[in-house]
């Protein structure tokens, strides 16, 4: 039997008996999470025919394994339990519920193929020596907690098993997706283990079947778009888009050093570790990535196009700056809450159109600095564009109280990666010149803003499933 709850959801289990050899017909429940894994059945070792032979097999964490239905032809022997329909007895009855659990618990039980193919992969890149290793018997997914969807799969909400602690999964059916973005898949995958960084998510392990690839990462809160989404204006104020934009900047800095290209950076992509004004930025989504050196250039198309620069769009070479542009893009979003570009005109015509580019709503409120910022990133021509470090240095980001709030960022995490120690007296001398308090009493102060990624991130799950 299956027991479901009131908003139809399957919840739990109830099943007859257990095999090989007890037999019991007093009805139990099997909590869904305790499943790890839906089996076909194994030959019977009981000789008690009275009650025919199971269908499948459910097996659970604890150990257990519970057989489920009735082969009522099994041996060519007639069963004295005769199976209706309201029974749930029998062969066909059992298909159905097998595959309705199946269906349901996707994707949280893939079925074994009994591969040796099967592995998982630590983060050093190094394949376990059991190769045998499922994922569901060290992760549980949740397939009703969608973090958001991406352009090779799923990401859920999930857990380890044996330490209760939160990641996220991204599930892709390598059925639906052509060998090229397989390749994708595991370049991004290559990436993400050879950067270890605080601005990076951490990818903790892959697990490859012959159907699907599972990616576990660490779990953030949510992401740069629901923040400006859920925000009261509908956009970020300077203070907060400064403190992200500066941290984004020095995961890129990590990134070109390394000659690697993100090539879709956007706001979806900048993960964040809480739902406050003051969260530690990561950088994810690595699919489009590209070793590029800095002379070097590419001309595939790659990238989500409102973000993308024009030498992508129109099929010239790019380099790093691609990625300048991006975060051109997402500085203007996140001040204004809308898109630099009409996508029907040519985009330099639009950047030599002050009035159009920034309408006194909203950008009569914002500084001349953080436009300035902006022009200087979306420039067309890749040689005017701004660098990493000339972003880093520029005076829109170069703020006593972004300095503040972005050392309490490292003494929470424990490290000094966003600012530098050389920098130390020369705020310290601007503090005592202005009369300012110490970063300690200060930083992420006076800005009790919270922001509920939940609410975007359940519009984003019912697109994900419809």
């Amino acid at each position: 039997m299956v027991n479901t709850q009131e908003n139809g959801e399957l919840s739990t289990i109830k099943r007859p008996h257990t095999c090989p050899f007890k037999l019991s017909f007093l009805p139990q429940e099997i909590p869904l999470d305790s499943i790890t894994s839906i089996e076909p059945a194994k030959v019977a070792k009981t000789s008690d025919l009275s009650r025919a032979p199971h269908v499948f097999e459910i097996h659970t964490a604890g150990g257990m394994t519970y057989c489920v239905g009735e082969d009522l032809s099994y041996g060519h022997q007639e069963s004295n339990i005769v199976a209706s329909a309201e029974s749930g007895s029998g062969m066909e009855q059992a298909r159905h519920w097998e595959q309705a659990l199946r269906q349901g618990l996707m994707p949280v039980t893939p079925q074994s193929s009994g591969s040796k193919d099967d592995e998982n992969v630590s983060p050093n890149g190094e394949s376990q020596p059991d190769k045998q290793v499922d994922i569901s018997q060290l992760y549980q997914i949740f397939p009703e907690d969608v973090l958001g969807s991406g352009q090779f799969g799923i990401v859920y909400g999930g857990r380890h098993r044996k330490t209760n602690r939160e990641v996220a999964i991204k599930v892709i059916d390598k059925l639906r997706f052509p060998t090229k973005q397989e390749a994708q898949l595991k370049t991004e995958v290559a990436i993400l283990q050879n950067l270890h960084h605080p601005g990076v998510v951490n990818l903790e392990q892959m697990f490859e079947t012959p159907e699907r690839i599972f990616v576990v990462m660490e779990k953030l809160k949510g992401d740069m778009l629901e923040m400006i989404l859920s925000s009261p204006k509908g956009r970020l104020s300077e203070r907060v888009t400064k403190y992200l934009i500066y941290q984004i900047l020095i995961a890129l800095r990590h990134l070109h050093s390394k000659s690697i290209v993100h090539c879709d950076l956007k706001p979806e992509n900048v993960l964040l570790s809480s739902e406050t004004a003051f969260p530690q930025v990561k950088l994810c989504d690595f699919g489009f990535a590209r070793i590029i050196g800095e002379k070097s250039f590419r001309r595939s198309v790659v990238g989500t196009p409102a973000y993308l620069a024009p030498e992508v769009l129109k099929r010239k070479g790019y380099n790093r700056s691609l990625d300048m542009w991006s975060v051109g893009v997402v500085v203007y979003v996140s001040l204004s809450g809308t898109f630099p570009f009409n996508e029907d005109e040519e985009i330099s015509d639009q950047i030599q159109n002050a009035s159009f580019m920034y309408p006194p709503n909203p950008w009569k409120e914002i500084s001349q600095e953080g436009i300035d910022l902006i022009t200087n990133l979306l420039q067309v021509k890749l040689r005017k564009r701004f660098t990493v470090d000339k972003c880093l240095l520029h005076v829109f980001l170069q703020d006593y109280q972004t300095w503040c709030d972005l050392r309490a960022q490292e003494l929470f995490v424990g490290k000094r990666y966003l600012t530098h120690e050389s920098d130390d007296e020369r705020w310290e001398k601007y503090r005592r010149d202005h009369g300012q308090k110490v970063w300690q009493e200060v930083g992420q102060k006076g800005l009790n803003e919270k922001y509920t990624f939940s609410k975007i991130r359940e519009r984003q799950t019912a697109t994900a499933q419809s």
